[in-house]
C-alpha cells in the first residue's frame, strides 16, 4: 500500500524547495577530488565520487544548475569563504573548530577511524604496542587530529597533503601504518596497491559526522537540509549509496 502521507510530505518539501531556489540559480559545488571513493578526478578529467553524486542530487532537488570546483584540502574552507564555490561536499567532519568558520548541514553520512598496516605484521593498536611506530594521516583531518591528541609522543606522526600520498609512503615502507576514515581505507584495500595491507584493531573513533559546509549564516544551508531529506525519502540517496558501498553509510 502506498504511503500517501509520506508522498504528500515529500512533494510539499520539494515544492517549497523549488520556490526557494530560483530556476535560474547557478551554484558551485566545492570538493577535493583526491579522496576516493567519495571524491576523485577520473582519467577523463571528470570529477566524481559519492560526495559529488550526492551534491548533484541535491542540486536537482533544488532545481539549481550546478558545477563542480576542486580545491586543495588545506585551503578548502578559505576557498569556500572566498566564494570560489557556494557549498562544500568533501567528506568533511563536523567539528567545533570548523563551526567557528563555516555552518554545516545535518550529517549526510557517519564515518569511523581505523588503522591499516601490512598483513600479518606485528601491529597492535594499544599505546604500548604502537610506541615508536611511524603512523601517517592526511593533514587537517579528524585522523590527523586524533593522532596528535592521543598519540603525540607515543608514535612518530607523519601528516600528508593528500590521502594518496599517505598510502604511497605506506606501500614504500616509510610508514608502519596509516590512520584514516574506515570507508576510504576500505576502498583502498581493494586496490592492487592495498592488497598487502589490512585493517588493524577496532575503530578508534566511530561517530564521525560528515556534513556539507556553507558560509556562516547562508540560507543555502536550510535549502540543502530540505533537499537532503527529500533524496533520502525518495530513495535517491540509497541508489547512490548502493553504487559505492554494499552497506549503508547513512
Amino acid at each position: 500500500m502506498y504511503n500517501y502521507k509520506k508522498i504528500l510530505l515529500t512533494t510539499a518539501a520539494t515544492l517549497v524547495l523549488a520556490s526557494s531556489v530560483a530556476a535560474a540559480d547557478k551554484l558551485k559545488i566545492g570538493t577535493e577530488g583526491a579522496y576516493p571513493p567519495f571524491n576523485l578526478i577520473a582519467a577523463d578529467g571528470q570529477v566524481g565520487g559519492f560526495d559529488v553524486e550526492i551534491a548533484q542530487a541535491l542540486c536537482a532537488k533544488m532545481h539549481a544548475e550546478c558545477e563542480v570546483v576542486t580545491s586543495d584540502w588545506d585551503g578548502i574552507i578559505p576557498a569556500l569563504n572566498a566564494k570560489k564555490f557556494d557549498f562544500l561536499v568533501a567528506s568533511m567532519s563536523i567539528t567545533e573548530e570548523r563551526q567557528q568558520a563555516v555552518d554545516f548541514t545535518a550529517p549526510y553520512y557517519t564515518n569511523k577511524l581505523q588503522f591499516i598496516a601490512p598483513k600479518g605484521g606485528d601491529f597492535k593498536t594499544d599505546k604500548a604496542s604502537l610506541k615508536g611506530k611511524v603512523i601517517g594521516a592526511q593533514r587537517a583531518t579528524i585522523a590527523g587530529t586524533w593522532l596528535e591528541d592521543n598519540l603525540d609522543g607515543v608514535v612518530d606522526i607523519k601528516l600528508y597533503d593528500t590521502q594518496e600520498n599517505a598510502y604511497l609512503d605506506l606501500t614504500s615502507g616509510r610508514l608502519d601504518g596509516v590512520l584514516a576514515d574506515t570507508f576510504v581505507n576500505w576502498e583502498w584495500l581493494k586496490s592492487d596497491a592495498g592488497k598487502p595491507f589490512e585493517f588493524k584493531g577496532e575503530p578508534v573513533f566511530d561517530n564521525d559526522k560528515i556534513g556539507i559546509a556553507v558560509r556562516k549564516d547562508d540560507p543555502l544551508r536550510d535549502k540543502l537540509n530540505i533537499a537532503l531529506k527529500a533524496v533520502v525519502a525518495d530513495g535517491t540517496y540509497k541508489q547512490i549509496n548502493d553504487k559505492y558501498f554494499p552497506f549503508s553509510i547513512y
